[in-house]
């Protein structure tokens, strides 16, 4: 098995080289909409290849249409399309899919890798292409043999007839197929999960190699005839413009070739990297006063949202669910209390990068980015080319997590090497990367739970103060179209697998003007946070075992399942050693369920939190790739448990105050604590998995804080300061 991400190749250019006939397969494109570059004939009429190709001597090529960022996409998509069609895996080669209409992910409309929806999108499209290919080959053997194509079937890489005849795919591709229209596949014609011979079983990424052996692209590695470099200082707050900087001074340099203003920012470009980032430190700019953003302070802000969620009322109820307010009238008990968290930077390996050229005739730009449409529209829109001119080379990313799914250091490149007519290697510096991070909000969160006279929770009244992301991921049009709901800050804000009646979510729209943005998890991070601490608080508070509580609560038997499958893992019954203490939280993301247990000890004289054991178990329906989820799982785990105790950005006067490792600090290596994952088995569709591992983690940790100290650690991240404090309360 191997995976080819080529630096610029075209279709015919591709079977040119392999020096045998190739056998092209496509949906065809909607109305209107136009593919990227052109496909092989396959008689009168033709098709565009858009998933498959095979070639004479057996070897299949499928092609992979989402971002490939490290959860695995890469290879779990060709799988599906290599299931259907009945080929042996081993004779299948993966290559980076072009941008084209026919690989949409139907639920965004677009090639657009976020919100761990790359399966769910893909599970059928994906799976038809593979059954379509397979009917195609058998309807080409059965035409051969004079006989019925009910007669035929197959095997790994082969059609079989009813005579014992056998053609291998390679040999039916080499006699010839007879053009016509592509057959429809219906849903029922898709094998029953009894049949998969791929799906379900652990194979070798196709990424892996690259990586360990260091061949693996990204946009720093790429490197073009005559090319220049570039970097951006944008502007450190929202909506400010450069008014004015020192241009003579940078310009006369050693290496600098230009000095662009951008508005938003000034553009550097020279001959080499170290020449371009001499010069960013030289540079001087005079920044526009009168963004909204400048007015932000981090520290002041939180109060400020929780003085609103107090005293005000909501800008928009997002979900609701029962009579709350009738039923918190009738309740024995009201529980309120009130979370905040921080701002967070993606702390992505690889800042933001890309390579373009762009030429009268056409443009081609070398990325890693997670909405791989948008940036082939927005080169197409800031270059005047039609879109079936821009050619776009979707390269690895070092971490996407979000971050990537915006696109404007893309419209940075391709702005300069329009300004330069020469290739042009963007790269920022990590200090100016952090200084335009694009944020997880700052949240403010007003809880109130009411229970019964036993201590169970009836109604859930859920109040999130925030900066709303989605207009500044998606614009103001589907902003009001939405009706102000944004799912990327609200989601998780209710209880859905608990068996609570009555449920409000209501949202604060904070528009402050920070440069905001989804984040690994989205809403989750947070909101889960606030849920779950407060579960298990109201638990213990109330004489309740957090285990017994919460199955008691328990909707289904999904939920019970995690839960004692996690407990099992951890020996929740077992009595732990002097210092430490264990934690329980259960989330959801979509339609995907986990519990998890963590095992801590607690310096109290310095407030240091240690994590010594993470347990997880998880159902995320069928699991395709069961050692992939584990190792998306321990991905997300640790990102949360990054979070959790260490990440925050502070801004003061609209500035990020922070600029490398150094002072936002991530988790480290010798900090990491063992993590074991379990992996439900459930013959469902596969659900969400690359998000699944973040929320639960900062909740399980500040509960065994709670178990340890009795001491509510309502206040993320759980840095030492804030834990002495609350100690010291």
């Amino acid at each position: 098995m191997n995976v080819e991400t080529p630096l610029n190749v075209t279709r015919r250019g591709f079977l040119a080289g392999t020096g045998a006939v190739t056998f092209a397969l496509t949906f065809l494109p909607a109305p209107g909409a136009r593919a990227q570059g052109a496909g092989p004939e396959i008689g009168p009429g033709g098709a565009i290849n858009a998933w498959v190709e095979i070639a004479t001597d057996g070897r299949v090529t499928i092609f992979a249409p989402a971002a490939e960022m490290g959860q695995g996409v890469q290879t779990s998509i060709p799988l599906l399309v290599a299931e259907e069609m009945d080929i042996d895996w081993e004779d299948v080669t993966v290559r980076t899919a072009p941008v084209r209409p026919e690989l949409n992910n139907p639920i965004f409309n677009g090639q657009y890798t976020v919100a761990s929806m790359s399966i769910r999108g893909y599970w059928v499209p994906a799976r038809k292409a593979g059954a379509q290919v397979r009917r195609v080959l058998m309807q080409a053997a059965a035409d051969e043999w004079g006989v019925d194509l009910a007669e035929v079937a197959t095997e790994p890489g082969a059609v079989t007839g009813p005579a014992g005849q056998r053609l291998t795919y390679g040999e039916i591709v080499a006699n010839g197929i007879a053009a016509g229209p592509l057959p429809e596949i219906a849903d029922e014609d898709l094998k029953p999960m009894s049949e998969f011979r791929l799906l379900g079983r652990d194979v070798i990424r196709v990424d892996m190699q690259e990586k360990s052996t260091g061949t693996a692209l990204y946009a720093a590695d790429i490197r073009l005839p005559d090319m220049l470099y570039a970097t951006v200082a944008r502007s450190p707050v929202s909506g400010q413009v450069a008014q004015g900087f020192n241009e003579e001074h940078v310009a006369g340099l050693d290496g600098v070739t230009h000095v662009i203003s951008l508005g938003h920012g000034i553009a550097i470009v020279g001959e080499s990297i170290p020449q371009v980032f001499a010069a960013r430190q030289a540079l001087e700019v005079e920044w526009s006063q009168d963004a909204p953003g400048l007015s932000i302070d981090s520290v002041r802000d939180a109060e400020e949202y929780l003085e609103r969620l107090r005293n005000e009322e909501p800008d928009v109820v997002f979900a609701t669910k029962g009579d709350v307010e009738a039923a918190m009238a009738d309740a024995a008990e009201v529980v309120t209390r009130e979370f905040v968290t921080e701002y967070l930077y993606h702390a992505q390996m690889e800042p933001m990068g890309a390579v373009a050229h762009v030429r009268e005739d056409g443009a081609d730009v070398w990325v890693g980015t997670q909405w791989q449409t948008m940036a082939v529209n927005r080169t197409a829109a800031l270059t005047g080319l039609d879109v079936s001119q821009v050619t776009l080379h979707q390269l690895y990313m070092g971490g996407g997590f979000g971050r990537r799914a915006h696109t404007e250091y893309v419209d940075d490149v391709v702005q300069i090497a329009m300004e330069t007519g020469r290739p042009v290697k963007l790269l920022l510096s990590r200090e100016d990367d952090v200084a335009s991070a694009r944020m997880r909000p700052l949240t403010a969160q007003r809880v109130s739970m009411a229970l019964d006279a036993d201590g169970r929770i009836t109604v859930l009244h859920h109040a999130v103060a925030c900066e709303p992301v989605s207009p500044y991921m998606y614009g103001a049009a589907r902003w009001e179209a939405d009706g102000g709901k944004d799912l990327i800050t609200m989601r998780g804000s209710s209880l859905p697998y608990y068996t609570v009646e009555h449920q409000e979510a209501v949202h604060y729209h904070e528009m402050r003007g920070a440069r905001v943005a989804a984040y690994r998890g989205i809403g989750t991070g947070y909101t889960k946070f606030a849920l779950e601490t407060m579960v298990d608080q109201i638990a213990r508070d109330h004489g309740h075992d957090p285990l017994q509580y919460r199955l008691d609560m328990a909707g289904s038997d999904r939920v019970r399942a995690v839960l004692n499958r996690v407990a099992e893992m951890a020996e929740y019954e077992r009595a732990r050693e002097d210092g430490r203490g264990i934690g329980l939280a259960f989330t959801e993301y979509g339609e995907s369920i986990t519990a998890v247990i963590a095992e801590i000890s607690l310096d109290r004289d310095t407030g240091r939190i240690t994590v010594h054991h993470l347990w997880a178990a998880a159902d995320v329906g069928l699991p395709l790739q069961p050692d992939t989820i584990k190792a998306q799982m321990e991905g997300g785990m640790t990102f949360g448990l990054s979070e959790t105790l260490k990440e925050e950005l502070t801004l003061q006067n609209g500035i990020i105050q922070q600029a490398n490792y150094f002072d936002y600090e991530v988790i480290r290596m010798d900090e990491t604590p063992t993590i074991e994952v379990d992996v439900l088995h459930v013959e469902e569709i596969p659900t969400q998995v690359g998000e699944l591992g973040l929320p639960a983690i900062g909740p399980a940790i500040a509960n065994a804080v709670y178990g340890l100290t009795g001491k509510a650690m309502n206040h993320m991240p759980l840095s030492p300061g804030r834990v002495l404090a609350a100690l010291q309360a």
